[in-house]
């Protein structure tokens, strides 16, 4: 049983990744993280993948099928399993989330910071400005690790998505942001591997050099993932593809909680 943070860099390509985010791939090459390539679920777009990270489920069942679909989750999920066994949630992440999990649809003033054991979230900070700095967000994050010692943390930075849209894949902007948001995780992931968290990186989706997502191409499905256990001992790049909806029951199954029928994929770890 362990504590889990996911971090979900919103719109992170795994090729941007994988030459950009020197960082993450040096613990990989150390063989202190383990590296896959995840193939994303359709349609690949954020609402839709926000839940299906959650829930274990692609969209036709759980039915967040695009982004304009607002209202709570009706499938059994990470927070909802994570709190029902008096485990401590808490997330750093867009307001999207806030409408998933704890109340839809999202109030920028009242939902924007919650501590309330009642709620899937139980310690929620949101944001719904999608150039909300990546700074910012994962300063929050820290913040909410060293004050709450959740059990579970969801961190959503969106400044890849931000900065895909506006100049592209393809831009010096998209790629230093994928370094800038390295450097920090390198500031704070060692902190989380000492207090004992698992540290999960990936995406809910990619971006395309004409600036949007939501179709099947490669770009937008293909994202990375790396599996950092806090004894540093990873197995390097596997080189090895997983299938996105083996990330809710390999949560689960980390954080100690039954995993329940509906996530029918096995956990990768």
């Amino acid at each position: 049983m362990s504590k889990v943070i996911l971090v979900v860099c919103d719109a992170l390509r795994d090729d941007t990744a994988r030459q950009q985010m020197g960082y993450l791939e040096h613990l990989v090459e150390a063989k202190a993280a383990t590296r896959y390539k995840v193939i994303g679920e359709l349609p690949s777009m954020s609402r839709p993948m926000y839940e299906t990270l959650h829930t274990g489920v692609p969209a036709s069942k759980h039915g967040v099928t695009n982004n304009r679909v607002v209202r709570r989750s009706k499938m059994p999920n990470v927070f909802q399993i994570a709190s029902e066994n008096n485990k401590t949630t808490a997330a750093a992440a867009y307001g999207w989330v806030s409408d998933l999990y704890n109340r839809a649809p999202y109030d920028p003033i009242d939902d924007r910071e919650v501590d309330d054991p009642n709620l899937l979230i139980q310690h929620g900070r949101f944001y719904i400005e999608d150039s909300y700095p990546d700074s910012e967000l994962f300063a929050t994050a820290g913040m909410l690790v060293r004050k709450f010692q959740p059990d579970y943390l969801l961190v959503h930075p969106m400044g890849m998505d931000y900065l895909g849209h506006t100049y592209s894949s393809d831009s010096q902007e998209y790629r230093n942001n994928a370094i800038e948001q390295d450097q920090i995780m390198a500031n704070l992931i060692p902190e989380w591997l000492e207090a004992g968290y698992i540290v999960i990186v990936t995406a809910d989706h990619g971006m395309t050099s004409d600036k949007m997502h939501g179709g099947t191409s490669l770009e937008v499905r293909q994202v990375p993932l790396y599996f950092i256990p806090p004894d540093g001992q990873g197995k390097g790049d596997t080189n090895t593809t997983l299938s996105q909806l083996q990330i809710a029951p390999t949560v689960c199954h980390l954080l100690g909680l039954p995993i329940p029928e509906t996530m029918t994929q096995t956990p990768f770890a």
